[in-house]
């Protein structure tokens, strides 16, 4: 069956490394799908890492920064990014209404992405923390939120893309993707990337299946993945 659409992967630089980084960016470059790089905590709160990045071109650059303040450091932490370029930044939902209404207000160019629950949680952890309600409840509700404060996209489970589809109908980005179900390392929630498409994703995001061991290999191994 012909796609209709070029499959899109945020590939996760988890590392401390500015050239474990450039390695990963030179060998995933391709003709296949679409690349873009996530920058976490770990890398953008390293020495050189804020500078690598501010460095980079005609890259797509998401920093999932999780931005988790009251409204007023929210908005600050945003104008102190602005000289990165970046295209997409996460913020947590649970940051509560009127953050995200400050936030999207002075995000500029910069597409605001919502994050709802980690795909690290289950509902036994979720009790743990104090939640009562089931995780697909609590994600629609946050996906809610994220529509009614006009946020350009959200970061969710690929279990919970169909419902949060039902209500929120910009870009959904989902972590938790593995090659191998089998293989959950620390996530909780996870499906293969071909699952997570047809549960309504618009883009992945993949560190270790990619990052770990040959690269190129595991570019390739996902296209295949993603063609059969």
């Amino acid at each position: 069956m012909k796609k209709n659409k070029i499959d899109k992967i945020f590939v996760a630089c988890d590392n401390t490394s500015n050239s474990k980084i450039r390695n990963i960016i030179d060998k995933t470059q391709n003709s296949k799908i679409q690349i873009g790089y996530k920058f976490g905590l770990e890398f953008l709160n390293s020495k050189n890492g804020r500078n690598f990045v501010s460095k980079l071109k005609n890259k797509i650059i998401f920093a999932d920064l999780k931005i988790h303040d009251i409204p007023n450091t929210c908005v600050s932490t945003i104008k102190a990014l602005k000289d990165l370029n970046i295209d997409y930044l996460t913020i947590h939902i649970s940051s509560g209404l009127e953050a995200l209404k400050a936030a999207k207000k002075n995000s500029g160019k910069i597409k605001l992405v919502g994050v709802t629950i980690l795909t690290s949680l289950d509902n036994k952890s979720l009790k743990k923390i104090g939640f009562n309600k089931d995780i697909k409840e609590i994600v629609l509700q946050q996906a809610k939120l994220a529509s009614e404060a006009k946020l350009d996209a959200i970061v969710c489970s690929p279990k919970e893309a169909q419902i949060v589809k039902k209500v929120f109908k910009k870009e959904i980005i989902t972590p938790g993707i593995r090659l191998n179900s089998k293989i959950n390392n620390d996530q909780k929630r996870i499906m293969t990337p071909k699952q997570a498409y047809k549960n309504g994703s618009d883009w992945l995001v993949i560190g270790r299946p990619i990052t770990k061991g040959n690269i190129k290999k595991n570019i390739k191994t996902l296209i295949d993945h993603l063609n059969v």
